[in-house]
């Protein structure tokens, strides 16, 4: 059985963007780098998942890159 709301989103990513956001929902200011170490992945993987993320609408970058911190948006409107 399929959970509604939120979690209709969360069942569409994959598994290293799931990951992405649990490192981020652990630590709001974690850096790429540190996402790379922890989720054992590389740079362009990183990269590529968070600039997928950020065009669904789920992940926001709030502030410069040193001392800016992540924002995971709710569910979009339209789902």
């Amino acid at each position: 059985m399929r959970r509604r709301g939120v979690e209709k989103g969360v069942e569409k990513l994959s598994k290293t963007q799931q990951m992405i956001l649990r490192l981020i929902r652990e630590n709001p200011k974690i850096s790429k780098r540190e996402i790379q170490e922890r989720a054992k992945l590389g740079k362009k993987a990183v990269e590529y998942n968070i600039e997928m993320l950020k065009k669904q609408g789920i992940l926001k970058r709030i502030g410069p890159a040193r001392g800016g911190y992540w924002m995971i948006k709710r569910k979009r409107e339209n789902e």
